[in-house]
This record gives structure tokens, sequence and C-alpha cells, in this order.
């Protein structure tokens, strides 16, 4: 009675597989959810705002906001501004296409020295466009979490300049990217905005800023301008950096800057509107080679601010402003660089202007910046004793010393506040250190205040010498105050929950530990007792597929393998295809898969080094770019004409192997028949769409559009469609039509041609490619499978035990085809331009869903399709077994278990190197970002692993 009783064990598991996937779902989704929670929480935003009659009660020289210095401000944000884009090429050691285009601003710097300045802004990670317009407005430092509403944005209710400047009485015209109305809705006299996320327009966001840029700089409706141009970025996410459409974009921005400042140098005689009105250029971020940003590199981070006022300062500005690194231009002429931190616009823009700080801002008023405007040098301002020497450097530091002193304490107020409101706060030891050095510079404050009259007995340029020097002194106090606080906030900004943070790491260990419970006890339950289990073969499988999924899952606590996961991926691959070649060579039984699975490894391995260098950048690459080489040795014609015609050729032989595929595995005449009309027709539409972006065939602008346009949206109804026929077809067939097995290779197939169409469509012309290694991978393991399960003569009746190494094999194979499809474990990783692919307009959840199909599909969701044909290839030659369904079922679960489990060992592995390294320099620009992208897929996975469990019981 042995046998029977485990029959209907096995019996019982294959009626509730659902539900317990179910179970690990809502178990990984509380745990995630947890840590989630812990590490990435926002920092406490308090609601609380500057006023105009805020006192400080320090002193009578610094006991209110400061006085305006400039009348009117202007600001033209050239998105993702490279420095280099601004910088002579001269500054770096090569020289690039890209540089020396805005000529213009390279001029002003070089012939007006005191009052035009080119700076290197350095931005905080993650550099994504709503955090950085977020940190330039309120001067805090950007929150990780933010980054989920890039393409979202909430309006800001923190304290921030632009609610300043309207409770100031301030006229705020916007003109260009419409993020800024949906951080401010209500916040401008005048806007014009215009849709910033269809990365592949560059014009029409720029041409809308260019219609009303000039016109409005003759108006006297406004007092701060902003002006948002796009180009750039969407250039660079297209075409990359160097590429003509770049080229081209910045020549325009030259021409459009030299038109603003001839029209403000017009407009800025005495009496005019702009006499006292300050010019900056800017960048929000920098941006990669290949046109990405949101991580932490130089690249991303450095990016440029270029000031100039019409109305000259004296020449003393030169000993503010220094020569922090001066070269000549290619003219021959001196141009000086300054370094400052964006952290410091929010407040030296209120400063320049005459507003409250924003409550929040832990920023400090850049010297020079401040400098550069010709009312910070205006003596009858400031407010200085009668008596002082007239002498514009100490009448300027004074009156910067009393901005710095209102600075200080505003941030001392904000530090005071936050640490009484949020829940963790700063350490003690921390705040104690920071509290020293703001009572170090007010006990002189008052003394640098006394001397403003000199004795009889002290000569002038002494005692202007000596008040230069006190003064001095005191500006480096209250420096030191403000940059040491803002190195305590970027080193320990983010409140870490570790109760939650421990809670989550728990469960997800818990749910490790249940999954290789399930699978050791359900390999047991379906085992018959009358014979025995074959472990002596199993056991070593299973030993080397533990030790693959390790070693990877181990390597993900270096930051340096993170940065290499997809090579540390595909060398396990390789390692165990070679082990493999190994074993069947020692035994005589070597086979033409396993030196195909080897080759494929080659191969892979080389499209990963072009998909993680990310030098590649639509159609053009550089020069120390393989793909480059090629072309130099063959001709860039033939190189044209290959990246032509090898997609179609190898989407031809995708077509072929589908419908074959199709063929073989579904066995519902109307299921089949339709699947394959629907993918013929979709592939031609694929084709259609390159065709269209063709450069070797030449097309009507109406032909060209329908391409373009039409030709994805058939492709993703289509696509759609049948998904829902599959779904539909196993809900209302006949459950005995067929035989269990055929029945889940006709669902499988179906589902599997119901996504890769839509696919294949947003992976580009790389798409066919990918979809060969891929249908290749995946033959070869299950050919091995086969050869397996036939050397090892385990019969369908004596075991139910899914090979261990296949599984894994497949996972890391979904891996490798993440990283070469050019993907990365960053969000300047993410291929933003796949999801308008058939669309110009954005929409949030349109644009958000082909993106996750981007980013997921062959990685995740066409991994965990296939998982049936792992699972149940290899025993179709068994299907007049009386056992088969029972078997079949728990193979299916097997396979489904082992999958999870290697996606949850890789996750729980990730969420222990983010709590070692939640200190770490690279915290956010690195580990944070791979949790986030390993969380969700380990969700993906088990929620479509959940939703397959339903679909094929």
């Amino acid at each position: 009675m042995a046998a029977p009783a485990s029959r209907h064990r096995g019996s019982s598991w294959g009626r509730s597989w659902p539900l317990l996937f179910v179970a690990i779902l809502a178990l990984h989704s509380l745990a995630i959810y947890l840590f989630t929670r812990g590490f990435l929480l926002t920092r406490t935003e308090l609601d609380l705002h500057s006023h105009r009659d805020d006192r400080t009660g320090v002193s009578p020289g610094c006991s209110s906001w400061p006085q305006p210095a400039v009348d009117r401000l202007v600001i033209v944000v050239l998105d993702a501004l490279r420095f280099d884009f601004v910088a002579p090429s001269t500054f770096f050691e090569e020289k690039q296409p890209w540089m020396d285009k805005l000529q213009v601003l390279q001029k002003l710097a070089a012939d007006e020295k005191n009052s035009a300045r080119i700076f290197k802004a350095l931005a905080d990670p993650p550099t994504t466009s709503l955090q950085r317009l977020k940190a330039l407005t309120t001067g805090g430092l950007p929150t990780f979490i933010d980054v989920g509403n890039s393409f979202g944005a909430p309006a800001i209710v923190e304290d921030n300049i632009m609610h300043q400047l309207v409770k100031s009485g301030k006229r705020v015209v916007m003109m260009g990217d419409d993020t800024w109305i949906q951080l401010y809705p209500e916040h401008f006299n005048k806007s014009f905005p215009y849709p910033s996320f269809n990365v592949k327009d560059l014009d029409t966001v720029d041409n809308g800023v260019i219609d009303h840029l000039l016109p409005s700089l003759h108006e006297n409706d406004w007092d701060v301008l902003i002006a948002h141009f796009l180009g750039v970025d969407h250039a660079g996410h297209i075409f990359g950096v160097d590429s003509t459409p770049m080229i081209q974009k910045l020549e325009q921005y030259n021409q459009i800057l030299e038109d603003v400042i001839d029209t403000l140098k017009s407009l800025s005689t005495p009496g005019g509107p702009h006499e006292n009105t300050l010019l900056l250029v800017m960048g929000d971020h920098g941006q990669t080679l290949n046109g990405d940003h949101g991580g932490g590199t130089a690249e991303e981070v450095e990016t440029s601010l270029f000031a100039w006022s019409p109305k000259t300062p004296p020449d003393a500005v030169l000993s503010v402003l220094g020569e922090n690194s001066c070269n000549f231009d290619l003219h021959g002429k001196e141009v000086c660089v300054s370094t400052m931190q964006q952290l410091d616009f929010a407040v030296t823009v209120s400063a320049l202007l005459g507003i409250p700080f924003p409550f929040g801002s832990i920023g400090r008023v850049n010297p020079e910046l401040y400098a550069l405007s010709a009312g910070t040098w205006d003596n009858q301002r400031t407010g200085i004793n009668a008596c002082t020497p007239q002498d514009d450097l100490v009448a300027w530091k004074m009156r910067y010393a009393e901005v710095l002193c209102v600075n200080s304490w505003q941030v001392k107020r904000y530090i005071d506040q936050y640490s009484g409101s949020s829940i963790i706060g700063f350490s003690a030891e921390y705040l104690h250190h920071v509290e020293e050095l703001y009572s170090k510079a007010q006990a002189n404050w008052s003394e640098v205040l006394k001397p403003t009259c000199p004795s009889e007995t002290a000569k002038g340029e002494e005692f202007k010498e000596s008040a230069s020097s006190a003064l001095q002194l005191q500006i480096d106090a209250y420096s030191s105050f403000l940059e040491s606080f803002a190195k305590l906030a970027r080193s320990a900004w983010t409140e870490f929950d570790l109760w939650l943070m421990g809670t989550g790491l728990l469960l997800m260990i818990l749910s490790v530990i249940t999954q290789a419970y399930i699978l050791v006890r359900l390999n047991a339950v379906c085992q018959p007792s009358d014979q025995e289990c074959p472990s002596s073969r199993i056991i070593p499988k299973l030993s080397f597929a533990f030790t693959l999924v390790t070693i990877r899952a181990a390597s993900l606590l270096s930051n340096s393998y993170i940065l290499a996961e997809g090579r540390v991926t595909n060398f396990l691959l390789a390692t165990s295809c070679i082990a493999g070649v190994w074993s069947s060579a020692t035994n005589g039984n070597f086979t033409i898969e396993e030196f195909i699975f080897l080759l494929l490894n080659i191969f892979a391995r080389f499209g990963i080094e072009l998909g993680m260098s990310k030098q590649i950048a639509g159609p053009t690459a550089t020069k120390d770019h393989p793909v480059s080489i090629i072309c130099d040795i063959f001709g860039s014609s033939f190189c044209n004409v290959s990246m032509d015609i090898f997609p179609i050729i190898s989407l031809a032989m995708v077509t072929c192997i589908v419908l074959k595929l199709i063929a073989y595995a579904v066995h519902q005449r109307f299921l089949k028949y339709f699947i394959i009309c629907g993918t013929i027709l979709s592939y031609a539409f694929i084709a259609n769409y390159w065709a269209s972006e063709s450069t070797l065939l030449s097309h009507t602008k109406a032909v060209q559009e329908i391409g373009r346009s039409l030709a994805p949206r058939f492709v993703y109804a289509i696509g759609g469609l049948s998904l829902v026929i599959s779904v539909l077809w196993r809900l209302f067939a006949p459950v005995d039509s067929l035989k269990f097995n055929k029945r889940i290779t006709s669902l499988s197939a179906a589902m599997l041609c119901s996504w890769s169409p839509t696919i294949l469509m947003l992976l580009g012309r790389q798409g066919a490619f990918v979809a060969l290694i891929c249908i290749t991978g995946a033959w070869c393991i299950i050919m091995l499978q086969q050869k397996y399960q036939k050397d090892s003569k385990l019969d369908i009746t004596g075991s139910c035990v899914a090979n261990p190494v296949s599984v894994t094999q497949w996972s890391l194979l979904a891996v490798c085809l993440f990283y070469l499809t050019g993907h990365w474990c960053t969000f300047d990783g993410l291929r933003y331009g796949a999801a308008f692919i058939g669309f110009d307009n954005f929409h949030i959840i349109r644009q958000g869903f082909l993106l996750s199909i981007d980013t997921f599909g062959v990685s995740h969701i066409l991994p965990v399709l296939s998982l049936p044909f792992v699972a149940i290839h290899c025993y179709n030659t068994a299907s007049k077994k009386s056992k088969v369904k029972d078997v079949t079922i728990n193979i299916l679960i097997q396979v489904h278990l082992m999958y999870g489990l290697i996606t949850a060992i890789t996750t729980t592995v990730t969420i222990v190197c983010v709590t070692i390294q939640r200190r770490h320099l690279m915290v956010w620009g690195l580990f944070a970002p791979k949790y986030v992208f390993d969380a969700i897929g380990l969700l993906l996975t088990d929620l479509l692993i959940c939703l397959a469990s339903f679909y094929y019981s």
C-alpha cells in the first residue's frame, strides 16, 4: 500500500501547487516591502518654511535675510550638459568632436573675466532629472526613493526657492520641460510647458523654448525666467554623445545663447531692463558617452554652469574668483574654470535675489558665483558703517560674511529642527562636532564687527589688511561649518531602520530555507518507496548546481563583481558547459550539442562585452570598439549594409525556427493555425519596421510613418490578441482533448509566441540575434538534459527528479541575455528609447509597461514561460505510461521551485550585501540600484511562476 499512498501524496501536490507559489510570492513580497521600508527610507521632509520676518537673533550684522544683489535672473537649463560641452578642449587630454561647440560661452569667459565664469558643477547621485531639479530648488540632497517618481513627478511640498519667489512677490516665467509644471503647478505667472518624455523627439521642446525665449527678454512682466532645453539629453539617449545630431544640437544652442547674450547686452544700458540682470547657463546633470545618466560616475555627476553679468564688477572680483584652473583656449586666450557643488545653487540664488533661504537648504552661498554679480560690490547697499574704509574687497568680504552668517544660522536652525523631528536623526558625535564649529564661528563674529573705524595711529592700508584678514578668517569659519555639515549629510543622511531591514532579511532567509525544504520533501514524496532513488547520480548534479549558484551569489558582495556580473555569469555558464564536456569526453559519449553550447558561450561573451561596454550609441561606435575596427577593415559601406541586412537574415531564421516549434509543440488545430498566422504577421511587421528605418532603401514620408508608427502597434496588438486566445483556450477547451504532456507544450508554446514578437520589437535590430542565442541555448540545455536522462537510465516510473544543473544553466543563460542586450542593473542602464517604439507621445502606464517588457523580457518573462520545456520535453516518450500526468506535474513543480529558489538565493545575498555596504561610498550609485533590480526581478519571477502554475494546472 506504500506505492498508492505515494501516488496519492503526489496527486495532492499537483492540486495544491498554485497555492504553494502564491504563498511564496506573498512571503517574498512582505520581505521585500519590510526591507525596502528600512533601507530606502526617504529623509524626513520637514513641513516648515522660511519667512521674510524671520530674525536670526545673532547680531545686528546678520539679523535678517540679505538684501537683493540682482534685479532679474535668467536661467537657461541645457539638460544633460556635460562639462566638456562648455569648457575648452585644451582642458582635456584629447580633443573630441563634441567639444568647443559652445564658443560664445568660452569667448565671454576669456574676454570678460570680471563678469563671466565657467564652473564645473558637481551633482549628487542619483542623477535622474527629477532628483536634480528637486535638489537644485530645495538645496537639499536627493533621496534614492525619488527615482521611482521620475516618470510621474509629484508636486514638491518641501520649502524651495520657487515657493520663496512667489511669497516674495517675484514673478516667474517658465518655458520648456513640463517637469517644472509637475513639480511646481501653481508657481508660475506664465508657463509654456512641452512634453519631455519622448526621447526620440529632439526639437519640439527646444523649438517651443526658442519661440518664447527672445520675445520674453524684451518683456517687463517677470523677475525670474527659466528656459529648459531638452535636445542634448534626447540626442544623447538616442544617438550618443559622439554623433552628428548631438553636434548639431550644440551648434544650435551656441546660436541661441549668442542671441540671448546680444539681447541682454543691448538692454543692459543704464536704466535698461537688464542693467542688473544675471544670466546662468547650466546643466542639471551630465551624461555618459552613450547618453545615459542616473548613476554616480564622473561623467554623470560633472555638469557645467556658466554665469555672466552684463554689469561688470570691479577688478577686485578677480581676488575672489582666483585662478583655480586656467588654460589657454584654441584662440590663445586664457580661460579660468572654477568648481562648485550643485548643492550650493539654491542658497546662492536666494542670496542674489534677496529672498529667504529654503528651510531645508544645507548648501553654502558660493563666493565666486555671488561675487560675479556687480550688485554684491555696491557699498551703498551693504549697511557697513560709514567710517569703514571704502575698499571694494573689504566691503565685499563684509557683505559676504554677513550672508554666510545668515546662511550658517539657517542651516543650524534646520539641524536643530531635523534632529528633534526625525525618528533617528544624526549621531550625537557628529552633532557635537558640528555644534563646536558653529559656536567657534559665532564667537568671533561680534569681534569682527567692532573695528569698523581705524585708530588715529593706524594707517589706512594696515587697517584694510587687518580687516580683510579678520573677515577672511570669519568666512573660513562659517565655510568650515557649512562644508562639514554637508559632508555629514552625504555620509549619513539616509535613516536606515535596522529592525525593518533585519526582519525583511530574516523573512528572505526563511523563504529560501522553506523552498529548499519543500523541494527536498517533494522529491521524497514523489519517489516510490519500493524503488531505490538514484541519489548517486542526482547528488553530484545537485552539488555542482549549488556550487554555481553559491559562487554567483557570493560575487555580489563585491562592487567590482557587481559591475562585472555579466562576465561572471557567463564564466559560470561556460564552466558548467566545460564540466559537461569533460565528463562526456571521459565517458566517450561526446555530443554535438555540447560543442555548440560551448561555442554559444563564446559568442555570448563577446555579446556581453559589447552590451556592457555601452559604447555603441545608435548607429555610431567609438573608434576603439570592435564594431568600429571591423568597419575600418571592411569599409564603412560594408558595415552599414551588414547592419541592415544581418538583422533581416537573423529574423528570417528565427521565424523558421519558431514556425517549426509551433508545428511540433502545438497540437490543437485552431490554436496552431491562429498562432502561425499571428507569428508570420508579427515578424513581417517587425521586418517592415526595420526596413522603414533603413538608410539603404528610399521611402516616402508616408511609408516611413506607417512603418515606424503602425507596424509596432500591430505587433503589440497581435501579441495581446494571441495572449487572450491562449488564455481562453486554456479556460474553455476540453481537458481530455489532448494528452497532458501535449496540452502543456501547446499552452507553453502559445504563451511564448504571444510574448516573443513584442520583446523582439522592443530589443531593436539586436533582437533577432539575441533570439537565436536564446533559442540555441535552450535547445542545447534540453538536448543535454535528454542525454543525462538517457545516460542515467532514469525510468519515468522510477524517478521524477528534475536535473538541477539544467535549471541552473537556464537561470545563468537568462542573466547573460540581460547583459547581452545592453542592460545594466542601474537606472542609466534602462533603454528609454524602447518605450517609445511605435509611439511619439508619453503616457506613464503605456511607456512604463513597454519599458518593463524591454528590461525584463529576455531575462525573466521568456525564461519563466519556457520552463515547461525543460520539465517535460524528455518525458514525452513516456506518454503512454499511466503515471505520466502525476510525474509531469511533479517535474513542473520541481523545475519552477528550483528556478524560483535560485532567484531567491541571489536576491537574499544582494540584500545581505546592501545591508553590509549601507555606508559604502557607492551605496546609492551601485548597491541600491542592484537591490532594486534584483528585488523587482524576484517578485516578477514569483508572479510569473504563480500565474504559470494556474495556467498549466
